[in-house]
């Protein structure tokens, strides 16, 4: 765990998973944790739509009906 941690490196899987839905909240906090991308790796390749997609079906469907 290192939530408010700040880490000297990390190797980040934001791939696509069946454990649940990752969102780009999810894939923000992970990539967040380093000082930049010379000190994060990723695991494997991720879905290309993650940072373009609405995060929330719900939110997306309030913010229409407001």
């Amino acid at each position: 765990k290192s939530q408010g941690q700040t880490l000297e490196r990390a190797i980040v899987n934001i791939g696509k998973t069946t454990s649940f839905t990752l969102t780009p909240f999810n894939a923000y906090v992970a990539l967040s944790r380093t000082h930049g991308c010379d000190t994060t790796r990723l695991l494997r390749d991720f879905e290309s739509d993650l940072f373009t997609r609405h995060p929330s079906e719900q939110l997306k469907e309030e913010e229409h009906r407001l």
